[in-house]
């Protein structure tokens, strides 16, 4: 019996790895197994592929190799991002701003801090989910050590003015960080242009390994060590490096840039059929930024339904898709960015995001609008839901 293929629109909760990611890898595991930290022949070969990749990290974000922390993931990275910064820097204050939307790898290590003293601005978003630059300019005190703003959200795909928000901390001398996690591989990364101190992202969200993370972190910017051990990563993030994982990372961003323009109108093409079909569907609601949005990402809000039943129908006929962040998609709980930009809990209750990547095709899109219909139409009908269309 021929399986059923996988139509695959979760490229936001991971990807899967590129095969040229993979034959990049290989030799890692096994025959240049070395320790990057010794000094023998095998020793050396590890420590040499880590140099290699910082380089072409660096070449992507605009930096120096020196900049760059590799890491086990991107919840790591804005650990060490948040922490690190704010406990080395809190003689001078126990302030940081951030937003009510960011991912909860941002959110809880800020409520952590807060147990510890440190007070947290949760700036307010649009109905887009858009902060406001001039918000951010506002909040800043003088006791105020850092600022953490997403790139692009993970839920609605809303990409925020991080250039303008950087702009603002560069002139008041405060640190700030982004949590660029759903923008690597389709957003431009340049730290410079983007005005950042710090940079987050993690592998697996651009067809590379699950497991690994990158840190930007600018020459100059006060950082503390959550980890404590060796002096692997210029002493910034203790343990024997990754090298295969760290490898992949690196052939992974590389290829996604090389990659990035066609890519990404392919994508672009793709997302706006999409969107342009189930906004015709009856009590559908269209969230994030109509525009400003990740070229990869669709999501919605259905009156009248659970957005975990959607996902249920979905899968029955061969589709993936998310209810939000994959991270706290098992909780039945409304999503928090939703809410945070206005929606009603009921809507809210009836979020999708389909996410778009490389293996999709004009045929996946036309069967999600042949299907979605009737899948609405059995959900609504179980409850009392009455579209107005």
């Amino acid at each position: 019996m021929k399986m059923q293929r996988t139509i695959y629109l979760d490229h936001a909760a991971t990807t899967p790895v590129d095969p040229r990611v993979v034959e990049a890898m290989l030799p890692y595991f096994m025959g240049q197994f070395g320790n990057p930290s010794s000094i023998y022949a095998l020793g050396r070969a590890g420590h040499k592929a880590l140099d290699e990749a910082r380089e072409q990290v660096a070449q992507v974000l605009g930096c120096r190799p020196t900049e760059i922390v590799f890491t086990s993931g991107g919840t790591e990275s804005d650990n060490l991002a948040i922490k690190g910064v704010a406990l080395a820097n809190q003689k001078k204050g126990k302030h940081i701003i951030t937003s009510a939307i960011e991912h909860h790898a941002v959110l809880h290590t800020c409520q952590y801090l807060q147990r510890f003293g440190f007070e947290v601005t949760y700036l307010p978003v649009d109905g887009y989910g858009c902060v406001e630059p001039q918000a951010v300019a506002d909040a800043i005190t003088d006791g105020t050590v850092l600022v953490s703003i997403m790139y692009a959200n993970n839920e609605v795909g809303t990409i925020e003015p991080i250039a303008e928000i950087g702009a603002i901390c560069r002139e008041r001398q405060v640190p700030f960080h982004t949590d660029a996690v759903q923008a690597g591989g389709a957003l431009d990364l340049d730290v410079h242009k983007l005005q950042v101190d710090l940079l987050s992202l993690s592998a697996h969200k651009f067809y590379g390994p699950k497991g690994v993370g990158i840190l930007y972190i600018r020459q100059g910017t006060r950082i503390l060590p959550q980890l404590q051990g060796g002096t692997q990563e210029r002493g910034r993030r203790a343990g024997t490096e990754n090298v295969p994982g760290i490898v992949g990372a690196a052939t992974a961003l590389r290829l996604a840039y090389e990659e990035l323009e066609a890519n990404n109108a392919r994508l672009m093409r793709l997302r706006d059929r999409l969107i342009a079909g189930v906004r015709q569907l009856p009590g559908t609601q269209l969230t994030g930024h109509p525009t400003k949005r990740l070229p990869n990402n669709a999501s919605f809000c259905f009156a009248g339904i659970e957005g975990e039943a959607m996902l249920l129908n979905l899968d029955l006929e061969g589709i993936a898709a998310s209810t939000g962040s994959a991270c706290t998609s098992a909780s039945m709980e409304p999503s928090h960015v939703l809410l945070a930009m206005g929606i009603p809990v009921e809507m809210a209750q009836g979020s999708i995001r389909m996410t778009l990547g490389k293996g999709n095709t004009e045929e996946d899109i036309d069967t999600v609008l042949r299907v979605l219909p009737g899948i609405l139409e059995k959900l609504r009908a179980l409850s009392t839901y009455d579209a107005v269309v």
